[in-house]
């Protein structure tokens, strides 16, 4: 008997929904936050940081960073200021139908 094989988006487009469903999109957004925060816990480890030492440089509570790390409560201008207080720079593009492109960058 030969088994069939699936890809991951033939499994995530069955389980979660096709692209653009309304399911799929908060999913996907889900996932990009959480790998955003685990970027940030990465490069706060890295330095060498606990959550309350890169809280008092962002500004904000142990338990906001616990929150950002785990890819909730992310704004652009929260990831911002994190990043600019670890000393790190990013750019974000967004594009939307029918608008300019813009793209904004936080250089350190």
């Amino acid at each position: 008997m030969k088994k069939k094989w699936y890809t991951l988006g033939e499994i995530t487009d069955e389980f979660v929904g096709v692209k653009s469903a309304p399911e799929r999109e908060a999913f996907d957004a889900d996932v990009e936050a959480a790998l955003i925060g685990a970027s940030i816990k990465n490069a706060r480890k890295a330095m060498n940081l606990t959550q309350a030492q890169l809280g008092e440089r962002v500004g904000v509570q142990t338990a906001q960073i616990s929150k950002i790390e785990s890819g909730r409560n992310l704004t652009i201008s929260t990831i911002v200021r994190v990043l600019k207080a670890l000393g790190l720079s990013a750019n974000f593009s967004i594009n939307c139908e029918g608008l300019t492109p813009v793209t904004l960058g936080n250089r350190i």
